[in-house]
């Protein structure tokens, strides 16, 4: 596997989903691409910012995201922090929406909320 700036790997049994790409007969603008998530295996979902997202894999029985213009902040309540430092696309390409900030459950955090109750 390559380096990237940012590489999450996911617990095992976690899978990629992309939305499809929609095709519209009308220009949309600032819509952002389609949007991906990681599926863990009890099927709660968690909402990846797609823009942001460099390399996306999910072979080895466990999904790895790898980001760009994302920075790791360390942890806020059981949660892993990163931040948008650079946005990737175009601005004519983005949501005006985008978020700025991404948290994520730590292992311990989802198993607590996940698996134990």
């Amino acid at each position: 596997m390559r380096d990237y700036p940012l590489l999450i790997e996911f617990v095992p049994g976690t899978r990629i989903s992309r939305e499809p790409e929609v095709v519209s007969k009308l220009p949309i603008v600032q819509n952002g691409p389609p949007g991906t998530s990681v599926v863990f295996g009890d099927g709660a979902e968690v909402a990846l910012p797609t823009d942001q997202i460099v390399f996306a894999e999910d072979g080895g029985g466990a999904a790895h995201v790898g980001f760009g213009g994302m920075s790791f902040e360390g942890m806020e309540g059981g949660q892993l922090v990163f931040f948008r430092v650079r946005d990737l696309q175009p601005e004519e390409l983005l949501s005006p929406q985008r978020g700025r900030r991404m948290t994520l459950m730590s292992l311990a955090e989802y198993v607590r909320s996940h698996v134990g109750s």
